[in-house]
């Protein structure tokens, strides 16, 4: 502790520093807390076990370079010489950020996994451990024949998979730039190869996601849930679309508690036909 020349505001005692906090001595008031350093938190490696600091953005899987690379910035105060000098070094650094052809397959591959992402709302982790997919996809080989664009979208739908969330294939090609076809084949390439911890997709993840689509109460979607467990047990969810089956429960379940809901409605929410839907409707009935 080291006194200071400040007065207490209420009983003009003397200030000590303890710590990051200002506090009387005499009667214990605090006086200042949470000291801001104004200086640059500069990153050191003579103590970086002891001393983390640090500057620039965090690391991310979701870039080629984890994040690392740099930017040559615009300034609309070079004039003349200099600012066509600064212009060719921006463009050759540009150049020099993709070194291979496999790099650039990452670049291009990352951008849409990111598009596709953020299109459907996905978290930031489902982002980065789809790219790590990609990744390794890429290094075993599987891409060749195939299409970038059907490798990044079926990285997302696994992902998505493996992490359980509720995601449709039509959904993802919805906001993607490859087709079923192309993301069936990547999906397969990725499941046979790779291992992936995929099982099958539980309808009760969609329930709550279609009831909000199809702006159902919350007792709708309670009994819709219940219903999913009721068919799961009694064997009608195995070999039947996942968010047919959970269409088909909340059509059920605000059939019995009178709410309005038609059986185009639910089935379109689902991307399913109403024979579809009916199917399940009909044995949940039975």
């Amino acid at each position: 502790m080291s006194a200071t020349a400040t007065d207490c505001p209420e009983c003009d005692g003397s200030v000590e520093q303890q710590g990051c906090e200002s506090v009387c001595a005499h009667c214990g008031l605090v006086v200042g807390e949470d000291a801001i350093d104004p200086g640059p938190e500069w990153r050191t490696f003579e103590d970086g076990d002891t001393n983390r600091a640090r500057t620039g953005a965090p690391l991310t899987r979701s870039r080629h370079d984890r994040g690392l690379s740099t930017e040559i910035g615009r300034s609309t105060r070079l004039k003349g010489r200099k600012r066509r000098q600064i212009s060719r070094l921006r463009r050759e650094h540009n150049r020099a950020q993709i070194s291979s052809k496999r790099e650039r397959n990452q670049v291009y591959a990352f951008t849409e996994i990111r598009r596709i992402v953020s299109a459907l709302g996905l978290s930031e982790a489902i982002r980065d451990r789809a790219c790590v997919l990609f990744e390794s996809a890429q290094n075993e080989s599987l891409l060749q024949g195939r299409t970038l664009e059907g490798f990044a979208v079926a990285a997302v739908y696994a992902t998505c998979r493996t992490d359980g969330v509720a995601r449709t294939v039509d959904e993802l090609c919805a906001v993607a730039r490859a087709d079923r076809a192309e993301l069936r084949a990547a999906y397969d390439a990725l499941n046979r190869d790779l291992g992936l911890p995929t099982g099958p997709i539980d309808p009760r993840e969609y329930v709550p996601r279609f009831a909000t689509a199809l702006d159902l109460s919350t007792e709708v979607r309670r009994r819709g849930e219940e219903l999913v467990g009721e068919a799961s047990e009694r064997g009608l969810v195995s070999g039947r679309n996942p968010a047919g089956v959970a269409a088909a429960c909340l059509y059920t379940a605000a059939k019995e508690l009178g709410a309005p809901l038609t059986q185009a409605e639910a089935a379109d929410v689902a991307d399913v036909t109403p024979v579809t839907l009916r199917g399940t409707y009909t044995e949940l009935q039975d």
